[in-house]
């Protein structure tokens, strides 16, 4: 495995970095522009500002002190028992050396410990290696059609991983 340190919770830069890594890549594999950049920002700083840390988690992996992949669980919900998988990105530098399973192994940890009864996440087709792995942790494609959530028209997909909701850790409001 690539030696990276794992990060929890806010860190300096991570909002950008998270953004220019979703930019740089969606731009290059799939012509996305200003659009889709543009609401990972807005949606991301959204997501920091209101960040629970009870039921939400970022999680940013850094090498030589820069972020090169992130994953993060939005505890949010319309339904107060599921969570959203957001911005899952590794770097070209940490993909295809055990990063990304790292990165899924605590975002499920995470919602099993949280009691969470459902984690799901919104993709969209093509994204095989992506795929393969949300599948490997035992995401289900639930739904599919085209649209236009991320400025260009695709085929979105949506995952869902059951989880049943076994409470491991209370939370007292």
């Amino acid at each position: 495995m690539a030696d990276f340190e794992s990060i929890i919770g806010y860190t300096p830069g991570v909002i950008g970095k998270i953004s220019e890594l979703h930019a740089k890549y969606y731009a290059a594999h799939w012509s996305f522009g200003h659009f889709f950049e543009a609401k990972v920002a807005t949606e991301l700083s959204d997501f920091i500002n209101n960040y629970n840390k009870s039921k939400d988690r970022i999680w940013s992996l850094s090498t030589d002190g820069g972020i090169e992949g992130a994953i993060t669980i939005d505890g949010t919900s319309q339904n107060k028992n599921i969570a959203h998988l957001r911005w899952f990105i590794i770097s070209d530098r940490l993909r295809g050396k055990g990063a990304g399973n790292y990165l899924m192994e605590q975002a499920v940890s995470f919602c099993k410990e949280v009691g969470f009864e459902k984690v799901y996440l919104w993709t969209f087709q093509g994204l095989g290696p992506a795929r393969h792995l949300y599948e490997k942790f035992g995401f289900k494609l639930v739904e599919e059609y085209p649209g236009e959530q991320w400025g260009t028209t695709v085929t979105e997909q949506r995952f869902e991983l059951e989880l049943g909701g076994c409470i491991t850790r209370l939370f007292l409001n």
